[in-house]
């Protein structure tokens, strides 16, 4: 079992955790005798009644061998309270508590001291248990799921089901973006470290990002002229009826990854399009490269689907839920890392060439792999945005500097440089914030922000169309400074 599991039963229970082989201290006073293997030595001395290992600590034992076994999997559980898995450790732990609590100690400190010992790690797991399964984020992940449900079973699933054909100009960008705006929210939920909420916050995530794939895939295919007309070829319409149940499986599939389906399996489905995929590989097109493409077309189709289908275990591992040591995560901390440096040296002693460097890391980040992980491709937005954001600042900063209006800028437009000037200010304290929204610091740069807003929304362009597209581009700048202060304060963690 991963060393994440063992550290958070260590925190648990304020000892290490050792897999049910703990000692326990029963007074150096009494004789030393032979031991019994187990987690508790054998309570025996002159005046024992019992020549081995006294009754109660076997049955101690035993319990610490269940807990042993069951600790793990309560560390590492992600789902809910009405999940069947939930009710099955809370009744085997409950068992054990209430086989603890009938252990005879016969007044004896040590028995006592044993038995306080079990039933304190039984209740601890319990505690654990039940506070992971409904801390509110765990029900905010719950509730984004249900959201991406609700959206995915109105707008692909019933229509596929009430027997309406699904075809890529039903799945709408307006459906698309939904999702993804979901995706995005729940790639934000804070799980404060904790493994469990990771673990089901990535689990929600890999399943509804694949589901975004899978709709952004289709939306692509609208400038696609298929299917063919079965007169080009004699393959055409088996390619045609092929392409009709990769259509059908699509709509399967976000089923069944968003838990609308009770009935199939990915595996099933999986096989399915396998079976498609050879049939298609068997058809003789070699004579007419339209058919050809569109065979291609209908492979590259299938395979889409399939890359998706292997989700059914996907969160199990730790390595993907748990980035500290994911090589992707690493690289992106390190950009970031150079990043502040650069941001420091800035702020210090003002534009020096970085913005150079800046592109670079751009660059860099750019062709940093995500693979299928959200948590990662998040991590790469927000550091995209800290290099974005510095290399804005010096733009504006060096603008600031070659200034030179004429004497016939229009009072509006000298206004707009105003704020704009203001604004720099504004942003480069920004970009040395390092505190939290309850800060007095934080309100006031959140305040000051706002207020240029304000004095741009009240500078009047008087019909002059410099000053009109100076003002919308100092209130996006604006925007911007307020969302990048509000991403540096949210605490989010991977």
């Amino acid at each position: 079992m991963c060393a994440n599991v063992f550290g958070a039963l260590k925190s648990l229970f304020r000892k290490p955790f050792d897999g049910g082989k703990r000692t326990m201290d029963h007074g150096s006073q009494q004789p030393q005798t032979q031991q019994m293997p187990g987690p508790f030595p054998g309570f025996a001395g002159p005046q024992g009644p019992y020549p081995g290992q006294h009754p109660s600590l076997l049955r101690l034992d035993e319990v610490q061998r269940e807990i042993a076994t069951l600790g793990p999997q309560v560390c590492t559980y992600s789902g809910l309270q009405n999940d069947r898995e939930y009710k099955r450790m809370e009744r085997d732990l409950t068992r054990l508590l209430l086989e603890v609590d009938k252990v005879e100690t016969e007044g004896r400190p040590e028995l006592q001291q044993a038995r306080k010992r079990a039933a304190g790690e039984v209740e601890g797991l319990l505690r654990y248990l039940e506070g992971n399964a409904t801390h509110p984020s765990r029900l905010a992940i719950e509730e984004l799921t249900q959201e991406a449900q609700n959206l995915l079973n109105e707008g692909v699933v019933e229509p596929f089901r009430q027997g309406q054909a699904q075809d890529a100009f039903e799945i709408s960008e307006e459906l698309v973006e939904a999702v993804q705006d979901v995706a995005m929210r729940m790639a934000q939920v804070k799980t404060g470290g904790s493994v469990p909420l990771r673990k089901a916050r990535y689990k929600a995530l890999t399943r509804i990002c694949a589901v975004q794939e899978i709709l952004e895939g289709r939306v692509r295919t609208h400038t696609l002229a298929l299917p063919l007309s079965d007169e080009i070829h004699e393959a055409v319409q088996r390619i045609n009826e092929v392409m009709a149940q990769v259509s059908g499986a699509r709509c399967q599939e976000v089923a069944l990854l968003m838990g609308l389906s009770g009935r199939d399996s990915c595996a099933h489905l999986a096989r399915i399009l396998t079976e498609l995929l050879v049939e298609l590989d068997a058809l003789d097109v070699s004579s007419n490269a339209a058919v050809r493409n569109y065979r291609k077309q209908v492979v590259e189709e299938i395979n889409g689907l399939l890359k998706h289908l292997d989700l059914e275990g996907e969160g199990e591992d730790t390595r993907r839920y748990d980035l500290a040591q994911n090589d992707s995560i690493r690289e992106i901390e390190a950009i970031r890392g150079r990043v502040s440096v650069l941001r420091e040296e800035v702020l210090r002693h003002g534009a020096a060439g970085q913005g150079t460097e800046l592109q670079g890391l751009l660059t860099h980040l750019d062709q940093v792999d995500t693979g299928r992980n959200p948590c990662i491709r998040e991590a790469r937005r927000r550091a995209v945005l800290e290099v974005q954001a510095l290399i804005t600042f010096l733009d504006l900063w060096e603008a600031l500097g070659r200034r030179n209006p004429g004497a016939d800028e229009p009072p509006s437009h000298a206004a707009v440089w105003r704020v704009l000037a203001s604004l720099c200010d504004l942003q480069a304290q920004v970009l040395g914030f390092d505190g939290k929204r309850a800060d007095k610091s934080y309100m006031v740069l959140e305040e000051l922000l706002t207020k240029q807003l304000l004095a741009l929304d009240a500078v009047d362009p008087q019909g002059d169309q410099g000053t009109k597209i100076a003002r919308k581009q100092a209130v996006k700048h604006a925007q911007n400074i307020l969302s990048y202060l509000d991403m540096k304060t949210d605490e989010w963690e991977y």
